[in-house]
């Protein structure tokens, strides 16, 4: 497996931590898109189960199902983002339903707690490293039999970023194809981000889990750098996320878009 430079992403996204929820409060496209996971999620668990959230940021849709009756571990390569999770649990008087935990979703074997009815990951945390494996080998430590697995992640075919070419923003517009992943940036952190097709993560996770549910996020509607257009166009952003909702579980539709979701079940 290729090497990943952990120490980067951590430094780059513990550099975030304080300011990652301001940009997303009042976002139209991550509101909207934060709703869908989240409404999903309950879809599969009811309060009271067991939750395990991946690469959990700041923890915002751990205590969103904490704060419903759910129960959950948040999990964090980035000390600052467990930092901040932390906080809000010990504001938000959550300690009894929610704990946080500095740990790599690549070293599951060092989570506590468990095991799980439902394990997650929202928003693209999982793009951090070329081989999915490295996480999904150790997903039966966690997760009960007959427990869910949702991965929200980013496809290598985005319209909307290909459509960037028609603009004269070449680098933007077919940076997801590009071989060998493509260097991102958060705060003064460099490291490379990689995109997979539902089938590689199928694939990752190997037969012991059936597919429950395969769609996409912002296929129709943009995706959040392109903010001003959301809000500059309120009526017919609003139009294009119904696209994505009545649209987004069709056979080629879920296999792009800014994210898709995929649920598996694993074996009971």
């Amino acid at each position: 497996m290729l090497s990943v430079d952990f120490d980067n992403i951590d430094r780059g996204f513990s550099a975030k931590a304080l300011v990652y929820d301001d940009y997303g409060a009042d976002h139209p496209v991550i509101l909207w898109a934060r709703a869908q996971v989240r409404g999903h999620l309950m879809s599969l668990v009811s309060p009271g189960a067991d939750v395990l959230e991946l690469a959990a940021g700041t923890g915002a849709d751990g205590v969103f199902l904490a704060e419903r009756g759910y129960r959950v571990h948040a999990t964090d390569l980035a000390g600052g983002m467990v930092a901040e999770t932390r906080r809000k649990i010990a504001r938000r008087g959550l300690a009894d339903r929610m704990t946080a935990q500095h740990v790599s979703f690549t070293e599951l074997e060092r989570v506590t707690g468990g095991p799980y009815d439902l394990v997650f990951s929202n928003f693209g945390g999982l793009n951090c490293v070329p081989d999915l494996t490295a996480m999904t080998r150790g997903l039966s430590r966690v997760l009960k039999p007959g427990g869910f697995v949702t991965l929200v992640v980013m496809p290598p075919v985005c319209p909307w970023e290909i459509g960037q070419a028609l603009r004269g923003d070449f680098k933007t517009a077919f940076r997801r194809l590009r071989r060998g992943g493509v260097m991102a940036r958060v705060a003064s952190a460099h490291f490379t981000t990689y995109y997979f097709r539902p089938g590689q993560v199928l694939r990752a996770l190997g037969p012991g889990y059936r597919r429950v549910a395969l769609r996409e996020l912002s296929l129709f509607s943009p995706p959040p750098y392109l903010e001003k257009f959301a809000r500059s166009h309120p009526a017919l952003f609003r139009r294009l996320t119904a696209m994505d909702e009545r649209l987004g579980a069709w056979p080629l539709f879920n296999t792009m878009g800014d994210f898709f979701i995929l649920t598996v079940q694993s074996a009971p």
